[in-house]
């Protein structure tokens, strides 16, 4: 194994502890819908997408790739520079943890890495074109490409199943919902996991302990593969009641179109070395799904928020990079002060998020403020205005023919589109 100096020890265990706040951050991307529509039971939904997150570390490195080589100037990066970078990451990803929003820990990584990377070495070391290319540009396609997709998977599934046996859609909306879930968490596993790779592989180049332009090693797949999953088997439960009953009331057809689309989106950026935000992917087929369903209602409000934290990601995260690789610069004293910040920041967060539990037990629970159906907006109103009718002319009912599952009592509440021929 490499040789090991105690600054590059911290960092590697820094960077392990943000993949652990990746999986349970992002544990909603691949199992809010199904939580939410009762296909799957809390805890097991959240196992079976931890053994896959796992799985899924192991399939390919080009995204690991992308931020190891191609980021950053290797040249000009010490591992305080990564130890800085990953502090800003962890705290963007527990702040918004607290408060419920799905927000990318992928750009919460890469803006702490750019701030901290600017702070030390000059904004010369940044490839903007990398960054242009592999990270901003996904960033805004992602949601747009799973959102159309979704909702025109959703239209779809509703067409072709509107003839179908009750019953028997519903067992199969299940275990089609099961199985698209599986496929985001592979593909969580295959994109987000490989992060933390790329950054130990990078703080490994530039404390001298592997050559530059190397492949992760083994260990650092497993170590990060196995952080990640465990990450993701304690549930981000606060973040999973956003997704999963904030922005939309999804019905089991939804959510199997939802997932469906943004695992396709998602491996297919693995396969090419985007650094893709998963949470983008699903934030987007989400409500793609919510106006795919005649009658469905996507809440703006709480998409605004969303959108709001997406915003802020890179530069807040690049914000306390920077901040936190000036004080690593004064020595050994400024690193320690850094690490007990840190920890000292974690901790209070937690001890917050204390005074309002979210679980396993409540995930499904819905606030007031969901509970109160917001208005159709604008958006929702114009596609609700283009949908076809059925065949027969006049539609007066919701267009879903699988009866919803108990999780699902606020959608039966949702008002429906009347369209006359």
């Amino acid at each position: 194994m490499e040789s090991f100096s105690l600054i590059l020890a911290i960092v590697v265990v820094t960077a392990l502890a943000f993949d652990f706040t990746n999986g349970f951050h992002d544990t909603a991307n691949a199992m809010a819908t199904t939580i939410s529509t009762g296909a799957m039971k809390p805890k097991v939904a959240v196992a079976m997408s931890a053994v896959l997150n796992l799985v899924g570390a192991f399939l390919s490195v080009e995204v690991a790739n992308t931020i190891s080589k191609g980021l950053v100037d290797e040249a000009g990066i010490r591992p305080e520079v990564i130890f800085a970078a990953l502090v800003g990451a962890i705290l963007w990803n527990l702040l918004t943890w607290l408060v419920g929003l799905p927000s990318s820990s992928s750009h919460a990584l890469m803006g702490g890495l750019i701030g901290a990377t600017i702070a030390s070495a000059g904004v010369g070391a940044v490839h903007g074109d990398v960054l242009v290319t592999k990270v901003l540009i996904p960033a805004i396609a992602a949601p747009l490409v799973a959102g159309i997709a979704a909702m025109l998977a959703t239209r779809l599934t509703y067409s072709l199943g509107s003839k179908a046996d009750g019953k028997a859609s519903k067992k199969g909306y299940r275990a089609g919902q099961i199985a698209s879930a599986g496929l985001v968490s592979l593909a969580h596993g295959t994109n987000d996991a490989q992060k933390t790779m790329g950054v130990i592989t990078l703080a490994l180049v530039a404390g001298g302990a592997v050559a530059p332009d190397s492949d992760p090693p083994m260990w650092v797949i497993l170590s990060a593969g196995l952080a990640i999953a465990l990450g993701t088997y304690l549930g981000g439960w606060r973040i999973i009641r956003t997704m999963g009953k904030g922005l939309t009331d999804l019905q089991p057809q939804q959510g199997f179109a939802a997932q469906t689309s943004a695992a396709t989106v998602i491996l297919a950026s693995s396969h090419l070395g985007f650094s893709l935000s998963t949470t983008h992917s699903v934030s987007g087929s989400v409500m793609g799904a919510g106006l795919g369903r005649k009658g469905g209602v996507v809440r703006w409000s709480t998409a605004t928020r969303m959108f709001v934290a997406w915003g802020l990601t890179l530069p807040a995260a690049a914000l306390v990079g920077a901040l936190a690789e000036y004080v690593t610069g004064f020595g050994s004293w400024g690193t320690a002060v850094v690490a007990v910040f840190l920890i000292a920041s974690s901790a209070a967060i937690w001890k917050l998020s204390r005074r309002e539990v979210v679980d396993h037990t409540n995930v499904n629970d819905t606030d007031s403020e969901i509970d109160d159906a917001e208005p159709a907006g604008v958006v929702t109103t114009a596609i609700a205005a283009v949908t076809p009718p059925p065949a027969g002319g006049t539609a007066t009912a919701p267009e879903d023919p699988v009866p919803s599952f108990p999780a699902q009592a606020t959608a039966e509440r949702t008002p429906t589109t009347t369209t006359t021929v």
